[in-house]
């Protein structure tokens, strides 16, 4: 039998939260990122955005699988006690093309080793209360032209085909642009061309094989 192959979790929207340990505000942005480039981008902007912080601290994760690209950094903290943590928290969400930056306002009180460690870990745990998850799925974009008689029920196919409406363009006739998933390609175009007697035949119009598609 074959393995069912893992979902490649995504982050859909960026995330910021932030709470405070003993005085030290933690302030966690999270967001996704496709490369390596992205997550240095992201963590430059944490940083314009927070000259006056004590400390930020990055940790990403890029692909899935068994193509893992991860990287953290202390940014000072004393040795393994933030971006180890961190990403350990990052990698057990599941997500993948990930970037997170902790930063923290020092609050005049030091947290010693494990609560430092317990701080960047109840960080990330708390952005990731928020995530809202896409999952990656080769997709193809399919456009028809059907006439008005049958939009309802093409609408219908749609919906039960879990399908995107791309594009909508009402003239003469409906022009419809939607993106499916791989899986249901097949079935949408067969049922489509029953439901109107061989008249509406959708066209390829992209095949993309990572599209983010929410979780539901």
């Amino acid at each position: 039998m074959t393995e069912p192959i893992p979902q490649r979790l995504i982050p859909l929207e960026p995330v910021h939260t932030e709470i405070l340990v003993v005085n030290s505000r933690f302030i966690t942005d999270l967001e996704a990122a496709e490369s390596v480039e992205q997550a240095r981008a992201h963590l430059a902007r944490v940083r314009q955005a927070h000259p006056t912080a004590s400390h930020h601290v990055p940790a990403f994760v890029i692909g899935h699988g068994n193509s893992l690209i991860t990287h953290c950094s202390d940014d000072g903290e004393p040795s393994g006690t933030a971006g180890r943590p961190a990403l350990a928290v990052l990698q057990g969400s599941g997500l993948g093309n990930v970037s997170v930056v902790v930063t923290r306002y020092f609050g005049g009180t030091k947290l010693g080793t494990g609560g430092l460690v317990r701080a960047y870990g109840d960080a990330v745990r708390e952005a990731l209360k928020f995530v809202k998850s896409a999952v990656l799925l080769p997709t193809t974009t399919l456009m028809f032209v059907t006439p008005y008689r049958l939009y309802d029920q093409t609408l219908r196919l749609m919906e039960a085909h879990e399908s995107q409406v791309v594009e909508t363009d009402f003239q003469a006739d409906v022009t419809v642009t939607v993106r499916l998933k791989d899986e249901w390609v097949q079935s949408f175009t067969e049922q489509l061309i029953n439901l109107s007697a061989g008249q509406v035949r959708p066209i390829i119009v992209e095949q993309n094989p990572e599209t983010a598609f929410p979780l539901t």
